[in-house]
């Protein structure tokens, strides 16, 4: 039986969650885009502050709108495969998390009382992987040309873009999603930890894993029962 990727259930969720808004939307009265957002665990400073933590976990699922959902999707499909390809689903999934846990953490400090929503925090993280992996030694031969230097036109374009007035981009969630996932990719090895000589490793992984996704599940049910939204 095919292991389903979880890039791909990344994806659904995600497109889930817009579908589930796109109805509310349509159904119930909201009195603002931004309260929309909010109802579905989009970040806000004050609200962060207030106890809401589990804000900086869902946001990383919500989107601003179809365009925005788009965008995301194609390159966390396009990154993330990649990426879970080369590490392991473990591996990927922990540092897909914590990039956009990192990046939402410098939201917060950053754009405090700004509406933030969307995966590119995490997304930065896995280019940021890919950029260290072209730099060390283990590099796969196949990954040689998605790596290190061929991706730095794509991160300094999307830096650049992010500061220009109107760009409404938060580089806060991607340069700190970004330099999380070098540091990452940086003391991790590209292999699967399926494949790792000691089962403690794999373990090790999976388990993190688990705990993450476990995080990711208690923030909604958080979202849901005590949001002051």
């Amino acid at each position: 039986m095919r292991r389903i990727k979880l890039t791909h259930l990344i994806l659904f969720v995600n497109v889930m969650i817009m579908l589930l808004m796109m109805i509310t939307r349509l159904t119930s009265w909201f009195r603002n885009e931004a309260y929309l957002l909010l109802s579905f665990g989009a970040q806000y400073g004050p609200l962060v502050a207030r106890g809401e933590w589990y804000r900086t976990v869902t946001a990383i699922f919500v989107h601003g709108g179809i365009l925005h959902l788009l965008f995301n999707s194609y390159a966390l499909f396009y990154f993330g495969t990649i990426v879970e390809s080369i590490y392991g689903s473990e591996k990927f999934f922990v540092s897909y998390l914590l990039s956009g846990l990192v990046g939402n953490v410098a939201t917060h400090l950053l754009y405090y009382r700004s509406v933030s929503v969307g995966a590119s925090g995490a997304i930065f993280g896995l280019i940021g992987m890919l950029f260290i992996l072209g730099f060390k030694r283990e590099t796969p031969f196949y990954a040689r040309s998605i790596t290190g230097y061929a991706l730095l036109p794509m991160i300094i374009f999307n830096v650049v873009y992010g500061f220009l007035p109107g760009s409404n981009i938060n580089n806060a969630a991607h340069l700190g999603g970004f330099f999380t996932g070098i540091a990452i990719g940086y003391l991790i090895k590209p292999v699967p930890s399926i494949y790792s000589r000691r089962r403690s490793t794999f373990l090790a992984w999976r388990t993190a894993a688990m705990l993450l996704g476990a995080l990711v599940v208690y923030s909604f049910v958080m979202l849901v029962f005590h949001s002051a939204v």
